[in-house]
């Protein structure tokens, strides 16, 4: 452990002596933490010299690392880390060692005991007489995040003497869910490579890590799931434990701790258990026993991420137990640790289940959904998972869409403590190809309201534990990987930065977050950032109307989910093909989850299901998703159904030439390699858009058997064309 901290020292002080002090090539690496020099008009009382008061740890020498770092750059000389405060020093100081010269310590301690153990405050003060600026917290880690909001706050252009900051994180565990395989393949990744090189581990530690561990402390992310949810037994061997705990060392002094996703059937996969029944007291031993062996490298191990029962994963339903048993068995392990589960809602029926449940589609309430499965298997369970187990249900019922509702889930457990789980590789919106700022997804979900138990309680407010005190978490599927650029193209590190910002502050605006996430990437400049913020926010909706408009679903190809694929009828599950979601026909396109379809809209509280029980009160946004109607439904705009589904999407594509032009008039304001690089991928993505288009119109013609609307450009392709193309090399499989 000792030679690792001083790996971690030497680290520290060549990164902060290796800055560039001149022109630097902008690839993407830096991320939001780029550092460039402040204009002379606002360097005026930035601080020249750091003080760290009191003892020293590991997070306090990052969170030092850190200042030296960002003043260089943005001061463009060399800092001084001084014995005592003079005129222009940044003072970190826990609020246990505020000294006694500080004026008004009373005030400053009082405003830490609202702040926790995360929180940190900033403000500028006098010390023996001398301007300063503290940076304070109750704890280490707390001075750590309080030295990134500070320079994220000069990044952004806000003066120095202006700058007060005063927060703490609304959830107490904020994970990132690396979908990352022991090949080093990364499962919806398209950012090349796990930036974990699990063959070196645990001998040789990639620098990047460090990088990986400052980005992620920026943003006040405190846990990382290494390894996929579809998890291979091998990872609780101890070669792979080991390799953990050096990844873990690394991290801790950020605070971030390490999760590692588990196969249910392990001990049976190794032959050490004759079964895997979580009522078996064998396997609970087991458990128990890997558990204590875990902790003896990973003392701060965070716990576990569970995928069972769920696309041909093993669980506790294998033996005639349910969720609840499972997580149970394994909480009970973890618990004399203080580690938790995250048991993932992701479920849905077995094939056989399926056809059997659609044979009455006929009837009211009969028709198959697998939208309705993860309630009904979980919601009875509520208050019968123990303590230190958190039930991690996705943003929406079906797979990461597009656009989905938000999940019932988060409305029906008042008594289980919950996590979001949103998806930040963008499985189903174009992979690292399309401009898509998830930040209004991430808040169009969390603002929800459930009405939970009549009252007014958004989703996340439920998640925040308001509606019982049961405090959940979030977690997000990373978009990482070993590309340089980190996560595949620029704009989709924006993807990254939003959730961690939402993770940290739920009630923070996604329009704001673009707005600081440009500014920090590129520059404060509004000639700049007005336009590049306008099209992040622009952009998630074009990709909604040239992709899935009006509530669809589900229309990516098969396996790959690269492009569309409406027409796929012949899987082996229905629920994975597209047909079963759109139902086009001759008498119309939709899925009903009305009362006299799915029913899924009773698994809403009473007043949400009201609402989305009528095609008059749905919103336009997911008519498709609840009703199935007819093609000459009279829209709110005065068209046919048919006529609006067109003219959806025919605004996608236009969208994205819109954004194309926009972002070609930035070029002088742009360095040519990130431009370039956006200009392309822009050009890309339109030619895609309409592929898309040409190719849903074309199959939605043919089903609907009606004629395009006057003056609307007809498909550059038969159907047959679109049909015929295959993508066996598409990025992502895992």
């Amino acid at each position: 452990m000792r030679g690792l901290l001083r790996w971690l020292r030497a680290a520290l002080v060549l990164a902060v002596a290796c800055i560039p002090m001149g022109a630097v090539a902008e690839d993407g690496y830096q991320l939001w933490l780029r550092y460039r020099p402040l204009p002379d008009a606002q360097r005026a009382h930035v601080p020249d010299s750091i003080l760290a008061v009191g003892v020293t740890s590991p997070t306090v020498e990052a969170a030092r690392a850190e200042l030296r770092r960002g003043l260089q750059g943005l001061l463009g000389r060399e800092l001084a880390l001084v014995p005592q405060a003079r005129a222009n020093t940044l003072v970190l100081a826990r609020g246990a060692d505020l000294p006694a010269a500080l004026d008004d310590a009373p005030a400053v301690r009082a405003a830490l005991r609202q702040l926790g153990n995360e929180g940190y405050l900033v403000r500028r003060a006098r010390l023996n007489g001398v301007p300063v600026t503290l940076v304070a917290a109750n704890a280490d880690i707390g001075l750590l995040y309080g030295s990134f909001a500070w320079l994220r706050q000069l990044q952004l252009g806000t003066p120095a003497e202006g700058i007060a900051l005063a927060s703490r994180p609304t959830l107490p565990l904020r994970v990132l869910n690396h979908w990352d395989n022991l090949d080093r393949s990364v499962e919806r990744g398209y950012a090349g490579e796990s930036i974990w090189n699990w063959w070196e581990l645990p001998g040789i530690l990639d620098p990047r890590y460090l990088d990986y561990a400052r980005a992620n402390a920026s943003l006040g992310i405190n846990g990382t799931v290494l390894n996929n949810v579809n998890a291979k037994a091998e990872v609780l061997g101890a070669p792979f434990i080991a390799k953990a705990a050096a990844v873990a060392g690394l991290l801790r002094p950020y605070g971030i701790k390490v999760y590692l996703s588990v196969r249910w059937s392990t001990p049976l996969e190794l032959k050490e258990t004759r079964s895997a029944d979580p009522l078996d007291p064998e396997v609970a031993a087991w458990w128990k026993r890997k558990a204590d062996e875990i902790y003896r490298s990973i003392p701060d191990f965070g716990g576990f991420l569970v995928k069972a029962n769920s696309e041909g994963q093993p669980g506790p339903q294998d033996y005639g137990r349910n969720h609840a048993d499972g997580a149970n068995m394994l909480a009970r392990a973890l618990a004399p640790h203080q580690g938790i589960v995250m048991w993932r809602a992701f479920v849905y029926a077995s094939p056989e289940e399926a056809r059997a449940a659609s044979k009455g589609k006929d009837a009211p309430g009969a028709i198959h959904d697998r939208a309705t499965e993860a309630y009904a298997q979980f919601q009875p369970l509520d208050g019968k998972f123990d303590k230190n187990v958190l039930v991690q249900v996705k943003n929406g019922a079906i797979d990461f869409q597009p656009r989905e509702p938000a999940h019932p889930l988060f409305g029906a457990m008042p008594r289980t403590p919950l996590m979001m789980e949103f998806q930040i590789t963008k499985e189903y919106l174009g992979f690292a190809t399309h401009l898509a700022y998830l930040g209004p997804m991430f808040q169009e979900t969390l603002g929800f309201d459930t009405r939970i138990g009549g009252r007014s309680l958004s989703v996340a407010q439920v998640v925040r534990g308001e509606q019982a005190g049961r405090v959940g978490g979030i977690a997000g599927v990373a978009n990482i990987g070993s590309s340089r650029n980190w996560s595949g193209s620029t704009f989709d590190q924006a993807n990254w930065y939003a959730f961690g910002r939402l993770a940290w502050d739920q009630g923070l605006d996604s329009r704001a977050i673009a707005r600081e996430w440009a500014a920090q990437t590129f520059s404060p400049d509004r000639r700049l950032l007005d336009p590049v913020t306008d099209i992040m926010m622009r952009s998630r909706e074009a990709v909604v109307d040239y992709m899935t408009p009006l509530g669809l679903h589900h229309l990516m190809g098969t396996g790959h989910h690269h492009g569309p694929a409406p027409w796929v009828d012949n899987l082996e599950r229905a629920d994975w093909n597209p047909v079963y979601y759109h139902r086009a026909g001759r008498d119309g396109i939709g899925f009903d989850r009305g009362p006299r379809g799915s029913n899924a809209v009773a698994q809403y509280a009473p007043e949400v299901a009201r609402r989305f029980a009528s095609p008059a009160t749905t919103p336009p946004s997911l008519l498709l998703w609840f009703h199935r109607l007819p093609w000459d439904h009279r829209m709110a705009s005065g068209r046919t159904l048919w006529e609006e589904l067109v003219a959806r999407y025919d605004h996608g594509v236009a969208e994205v030439a819109a954004m194309q032009a926009e972002w070609q008039r930035l070029r002088p304001l742009v360095d040519a390699e990130r431009f370039e690089e956006v200009a392309q991928r822009l050009a890309q993505q339109h030619r895609e858009a309409q592929w898309w288009r040409d190719a849903c119109l074309a199959y939605f013609q043919q089903a609907s058997g009606l004629p395009l609307p006057a003056g609307v450009r007809p498909p550059a392709q038969p159907l047959e064309h679109y049909r015929s193309l295959s993508f066996p090399y598409a990025p992502g499989h895992g």
